[in-house]
């Protein structure tokens, strides 16, 4: 065992040294399904911008993810198809140029999406596009009315109750849904025949209606003079988040929605501020291995921080070149100047990370600990790095809900009433609750690299939090990663970090667990339909991460390696030493049922460290 460890831990190590850029940053794939591509497609048609060579590697992209029965998927074992990324992939085809409607892909595909009850049935985000594009109504239901950007803070309900990357996604969608905006031209599609039955599949509840029945009436109070200043305010505020990049808050889809709503409010198409965000979309393009990829956003300070942890982990020493030079990167992506998550957390220095190459304005407590944990040797002996560190670890310790956990971007936006929204999932996509993963790994730095334990006021808190949001089998759901898998090994290796016991009950519990659903091969996999379902679903086959985040936490559990241990180490090194599908499958989330990604530094960094963990326990 000792001599498997070692070689593969070398060879991993070996690679990541070679994939390291000159700038000392790690530029990983952050690969999701096929949205971002299909709307890049439909955004350069929209504008005119003929950028022929790159539309036809995306139409390429397109054609290769599709299933033989037409549709297309966001996660290999999702049963059918997805409409919603079967709509837009089949209108982008179509808009590209490149495809005709009698073609058999699109045939079959046009066949998928009226046996699956048409545009109607897909999610928000493909309605709004569709209803830009000319192909569907504005659906009443997203007619939130722009004035609600007004609102004090001091009103009950006020928009910054919302998350900050709900935010910029809402407020282009309420200045087109609001204007009823529309734009095509001599090459826009017509799909508008898939729509069946707008009416019936737009039905929202009573209690929705009631909802935005009381918006609506807190929002007549205002005079409707003023709904000029609203779509202003609305303006301004995307105007102001804008990255030197073009993007909006670095993400593809905001961004996306931003350039329509700029052109809602009277911009041409060709403005530089148009044209600066066109490019950078273009920017977050990445290659796959197989083909040319448009990212929702890059993870380049995720990935780089995690890369340059996991090496620390193997035995790659603060002074190897390869540390110092991400160390030089990461300290200056240090985030020093105060963003939207100090609206609700005033008086702190900021001092966060991001999670983007090109995030200059929202850090999360993620990526920040990430951070931490890769400078940490640096700052013990440079006064840069200490500072940095101190100023982070503040930074992160301010950022804890008062429920006792830790959200990802924003403390305390976690108002259960905008659950009520008429939106898919809403509670995950307008809040930012405090979830087991980044509770755990918070715990887990915290104790491990700052020295706080059990009895500090701050992580009894969260320790307690974590025990009263345990599943009853005995896992805990992880909100950024799939899923049940990933929020148990956060929370288990954050508790024994602050001196948990392991013969703690829920410690016990969760071992159980584990080792309950630890596949025949020794190995552990996890299907997003957890992510949907919201209980543990197996996927059949072991994955690396799941089996390196699951490994982990027994290694953290237990004193000695047991046979469960030892047979997932096995597998583990066989999963990362002969990659096949199971290398890519998606175990990153970002809304559930919606969006999820395959980071191709996972199948690296995870397993390395489980296997540095391994080895440092067990192999002394």
């Amino acid at each position: 065992m000792k001599q498997l460890v070692l070689e593969e831990s070398e060879r991993i190590i070996n690679f990541l040294r070679g994939s390291q850029s000159s700038d000392g940053a790690w530029n990983f794939c952050y690969e999701s399904g096929v949205v971002t591509d299909a709307y890049l497609i439909i955004l350069l048609r929209t504008l005119e911008i003929n950028d022929e060579a790159l539309i036809k590697q995306l139409v390429y992209r397109l054609k290769r993810k599709q299933e033989k029965n037409g549709a297309w998927k966001l996660y290999q074992d999702e049963e059918g198809g997805n409409l919603s990324a079967t709509v837009e992939a089949y209108f982008a085809l179509l808009y590209s140029g490149y495809c005709h409607a009698n073609e058999h892909g699109l045939l079959k595909a046009w066949e998928f999406i009226l046996a699956n009850g048409g545009i109607g049935k897909t999610g928000n985000l493909t309605k709004v596009m569709l209803a830009l594009t000319g192909q569907y109504i504005w659906p009443n239901y997203l007619k939130i009315p722009i004035e609600i950007i007004l609102l004090p803070l001091s009103f009950p309900i006020n928009f910054f109750d919302f998350v900050g990357y709900a935010r910029v996604h809402f407020v282009p969608v309420m200045v087109c849904a609001n204007k009823k905006y529309v734009i095509k031209n001599p090459f826009t599609p017509n799909i508008a025949e898939l729509a069946v039955d707008q009416e019936k599949n737009n039905h929202v509840s009573a209690a929705e209606i009631n909802f935005l029945n009381k918006i609506s009436r807190e929002i007549a109070l205002i005079p409707r003079e003023i709904r000029s200043q609203a779509y202003s305010r609305a303006e301004q505020f995307l105007l102001k988040r804008i990255e030197h990049d073009g993007t909006l808050y670095s993400y593809f889809s905001s961004t996306f929605l931003m350039i329509f709503a700029l052109l809602a409010l009277g911009y041409h198409k060709h403005s530089p501020v148009i044209i600066k965000a066109v490019n950078g979309l273009k920017s977050f393009m990445c290659n796959t291995g197989e083909t040319l990829h448009i990212q929702n956003t890059t993870s380049t300070i995720w990935d780089s921080a995690l890369t340059s942890y996991a090496l620390q982990a193997a035995g790659v020493e603060a002074k190897d070149p390869v540390i110092k030079k991400s160390g030089q990167f990461l300290l200056k992506k240090q985030q020093k100047s105060s963003g939207d998550w100090s609206i609700h957390n005033p008086r702190v220095k900021p001092g966060g990370w991001g999670f983007s190459r090109s995030n200059t304005i929202n850090p999360d407590v993620d990526d920040t600990t990430a951070a931490l944990r890769a400078i940490y040797i640096l700052a013990k002996r440079n006064p840069s790095y200490k500072k940095a560190f101190q100023r982070g670890v503040n930074w992160l310790l301010s950022m804890q809900n008062n429920d006792g956990g830790w959200p990802a971007f924003e403390k305390n936006t976690n108002k259960k009433i905008l659950a009520r929204i008429p939106i898919e999932d809403s509670e995950s996509v307008t809040t930012d609750q405090s979830s087991a993963d980044l509770t755990g790994r918070t715990l887990e730095f915290l104790g491990r690299y700052a020295g706080l334990t059990i009895a500090h006021p701050q992580i009894y808190r969260a320790f307690n939090w974590l025990i009263s949001n345990q599943e009853q089998d005995g896992s805990w759901y992880g909100r950024w990663g799939i899923c049940y898998i990933y929020g148990t090994w956060a929370a288990i290796t954050g508790m024994k970090a602050v001196g948990v016991n392991s013969n703690h009950p829920a410690i016990k519990k969760a071992n159980q667990w584990l080792l309950s659903i630890q596949n025949p091969d020794g190995g552990f996999g996890e299907s997003c339909k957890s992510d949907i379902e919201k209980h543990y679903i197996p996927l059949q086959v072991s994955t690396p991460s799941q089996t390196a985040w699951a490994i982990d936490a027994l290694i953290a559990i237990n004193n000695y390696p047991s046979p469960a241990i030892n047979n997932g180490i096995t597998t583990l090194t066989k999963l990362t030493r002969y990659p096949d599908w199971r290398s890519d499958y998606p175990t990153g989330a970002g809304l559930p049922g919606s969006f999820y990604t395959n980071y191709h530094s996972y199948k690296y960094i995870w397993p390395l460290l489980a296997l540095s963990h391994y080895k440092n326990k067990f192999l002394r």
